[in-house]
């Protein structure tokens, strides 16, 4: 079957790509038909075509409805100013079986999920649609949902200044100083809401959503930062949560949160990139770029330096060069899907030729703008990051003798680096305190989520959750880079609440 692109998520950390979810009180197999809910015509919500305001739908299924929910802007002063939360639906298909809803949460930070019901959602197999509302969100700051901008120069938007790259040297100065402009950026242009975006908020607003659309409990299907922020929802409201699907797990590590998820990509690459090699080095492929995966390692690792030296002008994309960033970048991003290999392979071989392929194509300046200014708030909000040079120089160069695909890009400084605000609460700890009804499942390579750190969420959770580990490579696995034994998996478990007896593996 041919498997439909998806738009890997603008921001610094994961694609994919997934906001907020929850998790709940496992029913048994034998009676897992029917939840206590609230009918979905008996939510206080006023639902409307989800149309630009001038009648235009952006392509989205015509069942697709959008409604807003107010919340506090500071959970702390409830009665205080608000802001608003953007939430989309599509009705479970046989009312019939209607057990409850089903948020789709997004990746990022910095992910919309407000059009998931009619993209994501239309992938799941009948018996899950029949079965749930569709719920879809866009968390506080973001598209729909009172949208924050910092006002970054458009040069810090560019691909390979998402992440912070090193110079080629190593050096972290030119990143610590852009730390400090978009730091200042924010606190200059990102007004009242920039400083109350995190994802002990989101969780909160989440509940506020639940209640408004009626509901006792939420069913999850979580991906990328989404699982992480499902686990912080079923940490705070463990009671309010049915059947929750975490994939593409993210490490919940209390004592550096956003942190360790950068640094995960060190060994993501590592675990991944062999696959790509196999790729570009396999006999008869149009795409080969050498005779041996150690080869192509060889290749990529060898042009990047060589575009740390002379870049090549690359008229149209941002920067307007291909440099050794550039196509480090390239790597990492093409790893979250092996459909986007032959893309990867052309690029290289154009580099290695001298010249580049037309330039890719970004999402609109609004848009990245406001997907960059929510991230920043997510991942600077949640915890305090240092703000010593001398500290990220020190992990960089550990990071790029050791895993050299990323060139210490994974341990270096992010704005948060020079954040002008400090976090208001301690990260939320996951513990196995709650509900036994969480299922993971997340494949063996993956660049943004790998599995060391699915394993310490799992670790967390103790006998709450059941893991399925895939082997397959990519980011997102269920109904996307997973296997067919994978998604059956977790079919089964959103239509009837059966999870496998212990942690298993799809071969």
């Amino acid at each position: 079957m041919t498997k439909p692109k998806r738009h890997h998520t603008a921001f610094l950390l994961t694609a994919s790509a997934a906001v907020l979810g929850a998790l709940g009180g496992l029913v048994p197999p034998a009676t897992a038909t029917a939840a206590p809910s609230i009918p979905a015509d008996r939510t206080s919500l006023d639902w409307r075509p989800c149309d630009e305001g001038d009648g235009r739908n952006r392509g989205l299924d015509a069942r697709q409805e959008c409604a807003t929910v107010e919340v506090p802007l500071d959970h702390a002063d409830p009665g205080g100013a608000q802001t608003t939360i953007a939430v989309s639906r599509i009705p479970a298909e046989k009312p019939s079986a209607r057990r409850g809803v089903l948020l789709l949460a997004p990746g990022g930070p910095g992910g919309s999920g407000l059009d998931n019901p009619s993209g994501k959602g239309q992938r799941l197999p009948q018996e899950v649609r029949d079965r749930y509302d569709l719920i879809g969100i866009d968390p506080r700051g973001m598209g729909r949902s009172a949208p924050v901008d910092c006002g970054f120069d458009s040069a810090d938007l560019g691909t390979s200044k998402q992440r912070p790259w090193p110079a080629a040297d190593g050096s972290v100065t030119a990143t610590m100083e852009t730390a400090r402009r978009m730091s200042a950026a924010c606190a200059r242009n990102g007004g009242e809401l920039i400083r109350h975006i995190s994802t002990a908020n989101n969780a909160r607003d989440l509940d506020l959503v639940r209640a408004a659309l009626g509901e006792r409990k939420l069913s999850v299907w979580a991906a990328s930062y989404g699982t992480y922020a499902t686990a912080v929802y079923g940490q705070l409201f463990p009671h309010r949560t049915d059947r929750v699907v975490l994939d593409s797990v993210d490490d919940p590590d209390p004592e550096r949160v956003g942190r360790g998820w950068l640094a995960a990509h060190e060994q993501g690459v590592e675990d991944t990139f062999p696959e790509f090699a196999a790729y570009a080095s396999a006999p008869g492929t149009p795409d080969r770029l050498a005779p041996t995966p150690a080869g192509v390692r060889a290749l990529v690792l060898e042009l990047a330096a060589r575009l740390d030296r002379t870049p090549i002008p690359w008229p149209g994309a941002n920067p307007a060069e291909l440099n050794g960033d550039v196509l480090r970048q390239s790597v990492l991003t093409a790893l979250y899907d092996p459909d986007d290999f032959p893309r990867l392979a052309e690029l290289i071989r154009a580099a290695r030729d001298g010249r580049t392929p037309p330039a890719p194509q970004s999402p609109p300046a609004a848009v990245l703008q406001n997907s960059v200014a929510v991230g920043a708030g997510t991942l600077c909000n949640d915890i305090a990051w240092p703000r010593s040079a001398a500290a990220y120089a020190k992990g960089v160069a550990a990071s790029r003798a050791a895993f050299p695909l990323t060139a210490g890009m994974p341990r270096n400084a992010m704005l948060c680096a020079a954040w002008p605000y400090r976090p208001k609460e301690a990260p939320v700890r996951i513990t196995d305190d709650g509900p036994s009804n969480v299922l993971l499942v997340q494949n063996e390579r993956d660049p943004a989520t790998p599995l060391a750190g699915a394993r310490k969420m799992r670790g967390a959770l103790g006998e709450r959750a059941r893991m399925v580990v895939v082997d397959a490579t990519g980011h997102d696995s269920y109904l996307d880079n997973g296997n067919a034994c994978g998604d059956r998996t977790v079919t089964r478990f959103l239509a009837t609440g059966e999870r496998p007896d212990k942690d298993t593996y799809c071969g």
